[in-house]
């Protein structure tokens, strides 16, 4: 599991990988996939949110570690409950280098 080095929040929330890699995430595209059962039915696991059902002005209020593996965000929307692992985060990079390899 690739694990972040550094964090930063501005404009997009940016993760520096171990690696050496960047990943940035626009707010309202990181929102817009949050992994929780509120936003993806827990059975089909079908999205029910989307990036489209998301404000343009989302902000992110808050976020932490959880545990070894994961970061969770409070979100100005009053969303929180979502958990998105470092493995799920590489993942959802939308650099050319990272798209090429999905």
């Amino acid at each position: 599991m690739m694990k972040p080095r550094n964090f930063s929040l501005g404009k997009a929330f940016e993760i520096e990988w171990e690696d050496g890699h960047r990943s940035v995430f626009p707010l309202r595209f990181l929102r817009g996939n949050c992994p929780c059962a509120s936003c993806v039915n827990e059975i089909t696991r079908k999205r029910v949110v989307t990036e489209n059902d998301i404000a343009d002005n989302i902000a992110m209020e808050d976020f932490q570690k959880t545990g070894n593996y994961a970061l969770s965000f409070l979100w100005s929307d009053g969303h929180f409950s979502g958990i998105y692992s470092f493995d799920y985060l590489r993942k959802l990079c939308q650099c050319e280098e990272c798209r090429s390899k999905h």
